[in-house]
């Protein structure tokens, strides 16, 4: 046992029986009145977690509800196997084609979308298409695709020490450059056997995407350049990297580093994604359940909410929680530069804040994460509570302040097998206006014969600074990605 551990161990019972403890190996030195650490970064805190369950339920943070019977499949998701079969494809995480302050970018009068699509039967069929429309027709039916961005051969051509044990492909963003390039960013997934050490590395990965017009109403993809891995984690101590999520083999541990997000800001070049805390940021441990930082201000929360914890199933899920939205720096070429601290952390509340969506608007920059309940260690929140939260800062580089509050811009709690279940929801900034375009995916992968995961109906979000609300009436078409304010 480290002097940390004994520290934790025997704070634990001064806290719980009423005696005293000091420690000179907790920041700052820890009594029963633990300790406080924040390491630089905002949290989600407990508190705010737990004051958000009585928000469920407003109008204003509720996920619309959708007439299931109008609900279409993509049709153009379609690929044909090995034997010549057709199948029809699910369709999950999207991501449109993105100028660099987050509105959607045009592409010789077409609106483009990546996304991650796959056979509903096989659930590591997991790879990047990319869809496209003329801008202006909105219905689900115009979405045609151009089948998948890379081919299986792709990885193995880049002289890359990461590319060659690609499985699957994760999400991510995309860029239309000012050169009129398609720059690609994503996550590549390698494979999970533990018998040779490997451990399923997530790394964030770009390519550029060569795409051309076919007559006057097709795009199709000419291949892919310049793919190369960008970063998955470096030496561990701001990010978990996956040796260490995994370097005793507890496979209980949820380690993330997905989901890459571009972003500018005044000349330079970032990526925000989700990760989890590195040993120098507060990491994971049971040390983590004595530091008030991630509670909230509440002395009285932090001693009731801790007490909770030691006797709950729960315990072990919170030590481990360090979810993280990280951010580096990138260079002009798309190479890694450096490490910033994290942006955003949920120690002891979750292990996973996914698909980190960041925008500057009105001279505020607005970071939204998705998030499950089923993920979660808050008393209150359960399996079916789907999230998605939102923070805003007058930098990048923070304190990000939590919207409404809480947290809480979009709540659903819907049973998984309503074909009306909807979650990854993601927020584009229209030009010139207001409103905001929030889209999803929709019916979860491979739950029914006929329909197949697919773009959700999109709707209209107002945002003002810290408060939010989802438009009343402002429901669009399935995928719809763009506003005009008719």
């Amino acid at each position: 046992m480290n002097v940390r551990q004994f520290a934790a161990v025997s704070l634990s019972a001064a806290i719980l029986f009423g005696g005293s403890f000091t420690s000179a190996s907790a920041k700052g030195g820890a009594d029963e009145k633990g300790y406080k650490e924040t390491y630089g970064t905002s949290q989600i805190t407990r508190q705010d977690m737990k004051d958000m369950i009585n928000q469920h339920g407003d109008d204003k943070f509720t996920v619309p509800s959708f007439d299931a019977s109008t609900i279409k499949n993509v049709e153009s998701a379609t690929k044909t196997d090995e034997n010549g079969n057709k199948i029809k494809m699910d369709v999950w995480d999207t991501w449109p084609l993105q100028n660099a302050d987050g509105t959607v970018a045009e592409y010789k009068g077409y609106q483009i979308v990546f996304g991650l699509a796959g056979d509903p039967k096989n659930p590591n069929d997991t790879f990047i298409y990319m869809f496209y429309k003329k801008a202006g027709d909105d219905s689900i039916d115009a979405w045609k695709n151009a089948g998948r961005v890379f081919d299986d051969e792709d990885k193995n051509k880049a002289d890359d020490k990461y590319l060659p044990g690609q499985l699957e492909e994760w999400s991510g963003s995309a860029l239309f450059t000012d050169d009129g390039e398609i720059r690609l960013f994503y996550t590549n997934r390698g494979d999970f056997d533990e018998s040779k050490e490997l451990f399923g590395r997530q790394t964030l990965t770009t390519a550029q995407v060569n795409v051309s017009e076919k007559g006057d109403k097709d795009l199709q993809v000419d291949g892919i350049e310049d793919h190369k891995s960008i970063f998955n984690g470096g030496d561990g101590k701001t990010y978990e990297n996956v040796e260490k999520a995994f370097e005793d083999r507890n496979f209980n541990n949820n380690h993330t580093f997905r989901d890459p997000h571009y972003i500018e800001d005044k000349g330079h070049k970032y990526l925000v994604f989700e990760a989890n805390t590195g040993t120098e940021y507060g990491y994971s441990g049971e040390d983590n359940l004595y530091n008030r930082a991630y509670y909230g201000k509440s002395m009285k929360f932090f001693r009731d909410e801790l007490k909770n914890l030691q006797n709950s199933p729960k315990k072990e899920t919170a030590e481990l929680a360090n979810g993280a939205m990280g951010i580096i720096e990138i260079n002009d070429d798309y190479t890694f530069k450096k490490e910033k601290k994290p942006l955003l952390v949920s120690n002891t509340v979750t292990d996973e804040i996914e698909r980190p969506n960041i925008f500057k608007k009105d001279g505020k920059f607005y970071l939204f994460t998705s998030a499950r309940g089923s993920k979660m260690t808050i008393d209150g929140i359960d399996d079916e509570d789907i999230y998605m939260l939102g923070y805003v800062s007058n930098s990048l580089d923070g304190p990000f302040k939590p919207m409404n509050k809480t947290g809480i811009v979009l709540h659903q709690d819907l049973d998984p097998n309503d074909i009306t279940w909807t979650y990854a929801h993601y927020v584009i900034p229209q030009e010139e206006s207001d409103k905001f375009v929030v889209t999803s995916y929709m019916t979860n992968r491979g739950y029914f014969a006929d329909h197949k995961s697919t773009f959700a109906p999109s709707f209209l979000l107002d945002i003002k600074n810290k408060k939010s609300s989802v438009v009343k009436d402002g429901t669009l078409e399935q995928g719809q990605i763009t506003y005009d304010g008719q």
